[in-house]
C-alpha cells in the first residue's frame, strides 16, 4: 500500500470549527473517522451544533472507546484553552442523564450567535425547530429514531456477517436513509425558514445541523450552512483566520484518509 502524501496528514489550523449530529453512542455513528479527522484539523473554538450525544433510551444504543476518546479530545481542547459551545439537538439527553465520565465540560445552550474575524454574525441553531410540525411531534420523533436505529443494527448486522467488504463500503441502508432525508425537504423550505430567522435576528447568515445535508450557499438571500453529519457526510463547516467559511471532509475523502481541507461548495464570506 503506497504511502499517504505528506500534506495529507498535515495538521490544519482553524479559527473555528462547526460540527453536528455526531451521534456519539449511536448505531452509525463513526466516532473513530471523527477522531482522525479532530486530530488534523484543530480549532480555537469548537461549536457542537446538536445531536452530539444519543439519547440512551435505546435498547440499540452503544458506548465505544472512539465515542469517549471524542469526549476525551474535546474535553482536552478546552483545557489547552479553546473555546467549547454546545447547542442542543433534539436527541442529546439532559446533563443529568448522562452516564458519568461522558458528559463535555460545558453547559448546553438551546442557539448562540458566532461573530467571525471579519466581522459577519451568523446564528447557530440545531434546526429541530424548523422541522414541519407534524415531524415535531413527539411520537414521530420517537418512531423515526425507532426506525432509524433498526435499520442501522440491520445494516450492521449485514456488513458484519453478510457482506464482509469493509468498513468503508456505504451501504444500500445508508444510502437509502440519505435519499429519505433528502426527499423529507424536497422544495428546501426549512432553509428558507432558517434563513428568515436569522435575519429576524439581524444576523448575516445561519449555521445548523439536524439535516444530514452539507450545504454553504447564499441561494435564499443570507448565507445558509448546514454541517452535515458524522454517520453518512463526515462534513464539518470551518472558519479561517480571516472568516471564510468552508466545508470540510465529504464521504470518499475522509474514507481515503484525506484529512485536509477539502471545500464541498465555494467558500463564502
Amino acid at each position: 500500500m503506497p504511502k499517504p502524501h505528506r500534506t495529507e496528514m498535515a495538521i490544519h489550523h482553524h479559527r473555528s470549527l462547526f460540527l453536528s449530529d455526531l451521534h456519539l453512542g449511536s448505531i452509525g455513528s463513526r466516532a473513530d473517522l471523527l477522531l482522525t479527522f479532530l486530530k488534523h484539523n484543530l480549532a480555537q473554538c469548537y461549536i457542537l451544533v446538536g445531536d452530539i450525544i444519543q439519547n440512551g433510551d435505546s435498547i440499540l444504543s452503544q458506548w465505544t472507546e472512539s465515542d469517549q476518546a471524542i469526549i476525551k479530545h474535546l474535553s482536552d481542547r478546552k483545557k489547552e484553552g479553546a473555546e467549547l459551545i454546545y447547542v442542543r439537538g433534539n436527541h442529546d439527553p439532559k446533563s443529568i442523564d448522562i452516564a458519568r465520565g461522558r458528559c463535555l465540560p460545558v453547559v448546553a445552550v438551546e442557539q448562540t450567535e458566532h461573530l467571525t474575524a471579519n466581522g459577519s454574525k451568523y446564528l447557530v441553531i440545531h434546526g429541530d425547530a424548523e422541522d414541519a410540525k407534524l415531524f415535531q411531534l413527539a411520537f414521530f420523533k420517537q418512531l423515526g429514531s425507532l426506525l432509524n436505529n433498526g435499520l442501522r443494527a440491520t445494516d450492521c448486522f449485514l456488513n458484519n456477517y453478510v457482506y464482509d467488504s469493509g468498513p468503508n463500503r456505504r451501504s444500500t441502508i445508508e444510502a437509502i436513509l440519505a435519499i429519505v432525508n433528502w426527499g423529507l425537504y424536497p422544495t428546501r423550505s426549512h432553509e428558507r425558514r432558517l434563513v428568515t430567522l436569522a435575519r429576524s435576528n439581524n444576523c448575516d447568515g445561519v449555521i445548523c445541523g439536524h439535516f444530514h445535508d452539507a450545504q454553504l450557499h447564499e441561494k435564499h438571500g443570507l448565507i445558509y450552512a448546514n454541517c452535515g453529519d458524522w454517520i453518512d457526510s463526515f462534513t464539518a463547516l470551518a472558519e479561517d483566520q480571516t472568516g471564510c467559511l468552508q466545508m470540510l471532509g465529504g464521504r470518499h475523502p475522509v474514507k481515503r484518509g484525506f484529512f485536509s481541507v477539502r471545500p464541498l461548495v465555494g467558500a463564502s464570506t
